[in-house]
């Protein structure tokens, strides 16, 4: 019971779906607080925030209205992806992958190919073969 658990949790996509579920919700909170409180203002060092706390590239429109394109959201929004993960690769990609390789190295390689068995001899050739050692044997 216990080997069939630990086969299950070795499998790629058991790993695979606990990262991506990490980080889709566990780091959240935390790269949330390092973007807002490190990236937001970085970014805001080179645009300017309009009224709405937006900043980015802003223009005019065609009625006069100042129209700010929010490109500091989607900066932020790029470095916190990046952020998180970088964060689980080496938290927790890196670290499986090592140890999956480590089980692997205590299994021992994985068995190669067999090697193909010579095809058996025919009747003739065996005869063949017996003549020859005859023929080299020295006769008394």
């Amino acid at each position: 019971m216990l080997k069939g658990f630990k086969d299950f949790i070795l499998r790629g996509n058991v790993i695979d779906l606990a990262v991506a579920v990490v980080i889709g919700t566990a780091f959240t909170a935390i790269v949330t607080a390092v973007v807002n409180s490190i990236i937001t203002p970085l970014v805001s060092l080179f645009f300017k925030a309009d009224a709405t706390g937006q900043f980015g590239p802003q223009l005019t429109s065609i009625y006069g209205d100042t129209v700010t394109f929010p490109l500091g959201d989607l900066i932020s929004a790029v470095i916190s992806f990046l952020s998180v993960a970088l964060v689980v690769y080496f938290v927790f990609v890196l670290p499986m992958n090592t140890f999956k390789a480590h089980v692997e190295a205590r299994k021992g390689t994985p068995a190669e190919e067999p090697q193909e068995e010579p095809a058996a001899a025919t009747e003739a050739e065996l005869l063949v073969e017996i003549r020859d050692l005859l023929a080299r044997t020295p006769r008394s």
